[in-house]
């Protein structure tokens, strides 16, 4: 397995380019099943879970092409489609799922291997089921496989989730786009990557009304047709990169990162000592953050929420920064009860961390120090790298194959800020 090593105590300082959303794109590779029509993705990121679900709708019947140096890539549904997602395809990514409401409102059945992916907790897929069964599919889980059939078109239906889920809303909206009647989705997710599949499917014929909000209205439609769409820029990565300039010191603009889906995280940022502003560049938008690094921004207070609260996929990031602010903090954990799997990592590198239940108590230290380290999930791996780019001596990081399935070239980007990271090939 490839390591990253770092030596840290480097300013950062520069530009960096925000890839594609992997949120976004692999739902929006997902809806290309909902038509035999051509679909054009443009700024698709270069990761692991993107190849996995190309190869997965390739297995399908999709016929997929690249296109251009931005991430373009071209699909095309119009052929037989076998709708069958094989559990040796999609057992390491859980957004395999997305494929079962596109098939099942298309082409009327599905057999989907239950996902796996990240080891940060229980993500069970019974609000998908649920909703689709509203929707008049036939369901049964059999040898780790939803197998749906839907007798004609899928109803409309009024559709609650137990929680909000942004995968379960995705999977539902699509669904609906070819459904008989009015659907309405409550407690929907409202994740700048959901509102975005909604505008996607609306170029895609689709009528869609209150995306972005709790409650999503969905009239269907009988067929949807091709579109060309480009990726939202991945907020989580814009997030990370703020986070790595906050603790490592410096000052660097973010290309084409959204300030306004990123608010809860700019503010606690904002009150730790560090200068983030919004702007807009040659027509697009961007963020330049400024710190003082390690030792000079205060630590905060975190609560993980559903968007537009402080984001779960933040936490690991931002818990290595309060790790060498000054005073004390409580990280809270709300969304998945097993994402404090890098903090046995931190303490290893002499951050001060005690985990009680769903709460973490760090208490800032003026320096961490270099030492091998594992990473055991994908945000947990930026957070180590957040790490050894502030602390002392050499640090390297065991098992980034989770950092690739979320991040386009970290090492590369990082290297061009300054810092001395370098990817060791196994």
């Amino acid at each position: 397995m490839d390591q990253l090593r770092i030596h840290g105590g480097r300013r950062l300082s520069g530009e960096v380019i925000i890839s594609g959303a992997k949120n976004a794109a692999l739902p929006e590779m997902c809806a290309a099943l909902l038509t035999g029509d051509p679909v054009l993705l443009t700024n698709v990121p270069r990761l692991h879970d993107v190849r996995t679900m190309r190869r997965l709708l390739e297995h399908m019947g999709v016929r997929i092409g690249t296109r251009g140096a931005r991430g373009g890539m071209d699909f095309d549904a119009g052929g037989p489609i076998d709708p069958q997602a094989p559990y040796e395809l999609v057992k390491t990514m859980r957004a395999s799922v997305l494929a079962l409401g596109p098939l099942v409102a298309r082409l009327g059945h599905a057999r989907v291997s239950l996902p796996g992916g990240c080891a940060i907790g229980s993500r069970p897929v019974d609000q998908h089921i649920k909703g689709l069964q509203a929707m008049g599919a036939a369901i049964e889980v059999e040898h780790g496989y939803i197998v749906a059939k839907a007798s004609g078109r899928l109803k409309g239906a009024r559709i609650t989730t137990d929680m909000v889920t942004v995968t379960g809303t995705e999977n539902l909206l699509m669904a609906a786009c070819l459904a008989e009647g009015e659907t309405v989705l409550e407690n929907a997710a409202q994740e700048p990557e959901v509102t975005d599949l909604a505008r996607m499917l609306i170029k895609m014929g689709a009528r869609i009304e209150g995306h972005g909000t709790h409650r999503i209205r969905i009239q269907g439609v009988e067929r949807l047709s091709g579109c060309q769409h480009e990726v939202v820029a991945d907020r989580i990565e814009a997030g990370t990169f703020l986070c790595a300039v906050a603790a490592a010191g410096g000052q660097v603009l973010l290309r084409h990162a959204c300030a306004c889906h990123l608010d809860a995280l700019i503010d606690k940022l904002r009150e730790a000592g560090a200068q983030v502003r919004a702007l807009e560049l040659d027509g697009a938008r961007a963020i330049r953050v400024t710190s003082p690094g390690a030792g000079q921004l205060k630590a905060q207070d975190v609560r993980t929420a559903e968007y537009p609260g402080f984001p779960t996929d933040m936490q690991a990031q931002f818990m290595t920064l309060n790790a060498v602010a000054r005073g004390g903090s409580v990280v809270t954990e709300t969304i998945f009860e097993n994402r404090f799997m890098h903090v046995d990592e931190l303490l290893r590198l002499g951050a001060r961390i005690r985990v009680d239940g769903r709460s973490a108590m760090i208490e800032g230290v003026p320096l961490l120090n270099g030492a091998t380290v594992m990473a055991t999930d994908l945000r947990a791996s930026a957070s180590l790298v957040i790490a050894g780019l502030v602390a002392e001596g050499e640090t390297t990081v065991d098992r980034i194959y989770h950092l690739d399935r979320g991040y386009d070239q970290m090492e590369e980007k990082l290297r061009g800020l300054g810092a001395d990271i370098q990817r060791i090939a196994s």
